[in-house]
């Protein structure tokens, strides 16, 4: 009998190149974010471009006043002017403390019982509903907040008011609840709760399972080994996602000018129906403007362009400060 010779195929070279499909896929992804980078800085300048002229005009004052007019002659040509974002910037920061004071505790707990109280057939049902109202347009959450919320939401005020009143913020002189910084931080708090609940969600289902049976096996309850393994472990994504609820609320436009008086006089008063944001002045005088206006305008999204960079940027080291204790 003769023996089947055996063919040895011959060795495969080990090397650290990559192959021809990694680098076509790097240099795409390379490229994408790149081109997000230049849209980025295209659009900042453009806007610094076009309002350049009203910041060097105004200098300070843009961020330092309240006052927002301009008189023009019977040709167009501009008299006098006066610019300031002073009162919006205010509204902006109320409204957007408000939505997410409001929005991230429900978000938490809503997260929480997805992932770990509730059964798995409502938990696919409200996965589902909370996906569509995070797409739901803002004018739907506008519309619905001025003719359903908003009754609610002053009568919410004045018990706040009548109970809370002694605290500044609270005070309401003249009596007036309608159409207050509240009922659009609360219109807002409905807007970016599905965001924070997703993402807190995802991090939550992420938290080490090893973690989480040791803390059964040590005789844990479910309350406890959430407080002592979930919370911890997840901590950074929940502020990362308050945060990414906070950058949506700033930038709200159309929801915050259907619910929320613009009035160009700072209001420290949450609950006073007065004040506005700087996506509502843009949205209420873009129409209508002059060109010299619709510089000051253009100024007014560089401001509020590099005010959502901030917090972002905020966002990203806070989540990195809190994300190495969470592990």
């Amino acid at each position: 009998m003769s023996t089947p010779t055996v063919s040895i195929p011959a060795p495969r070279e080990i090397t650290t190149e990559p192959r021809r499909s990694d680098k076509v896929f790097r240099r795409i992804v390379t490229a994408g974010g790149l081109s997000s980078l230049v849209i980025l800085g295209l659009i900042a300048f453009f806007l610094a471009y076009s309002g350049y002229e009203v910041l060097k005009s105004e200098g300070l004052k843009f961020i330092t006043s309240a006052d927002w007019s301009i008189s023009t002659d019977d040709a167009g040509n501009v008299i006098d002017s006066h610019f300031g974002l002073a009162a919006m910037l205010v509204g902006t920061m109320l409204c957007s403390l408000v939505a997410v004071v409001i929005a991230v505790p429900v978000s938490v707990f809503s997260a929480l019982f997805l992932n770990f109280y509730a059964p798995n057939w409502m938990k696919k049902i409200l996965i589902s509903i909370i996906d569509m109202m995070a797409a739901f347009p803002s004018i739907l959450f506008g519309i619905w907040g001025f003719l359903v919320l908003m009754p609610s939401v002053e009568y919410w005020a004045k018990l706040i008011n009548r109970y809370l009143g002694w605290i500044p913020v609270f005070e309401v002189n003249p009596y007036f609840f309608t159409r207050s910084p509240f009922v659009a931080g609360v219109v807002l708090a409905i807007m970016i709760i599905p965001i924070i609940t997703s993402v807190s969600r995802e991090v939550f289902a992420q938290a080490p399972l090893d973690r989480i049976q040791a803390a059964f096996a040590l005789g844990a309850t479910r309350w406890a080994m959430i407080k002592a393994v979930v919370i911890p472990y997840g901590r950074s994504g929940v502020i990362g996602g308050a945060m990414l609820g906070l950058g949506r609320a700033m930038g709200e436009t159309v929801a915050v000018y259907t619910v929320l008086n613009v009035v160009f006089q700072i209001n420290w008063h949450i609950l006073l129906g007065a004040g506005g944001n700087v996506a509502s002045l843009i949205i209420l005088k873009f129409g209508d403007a002059s060109p010299y206006e619709i510089k000051a305008l253009m100024a007014a999204g560089l401001v509020l362009f590099l005010l959502t960079l901030i917090v972002n940027a905020a966002a990203n080291f806070i989540v990195k400060r809190t994300g190495k204790s969470g592990k």
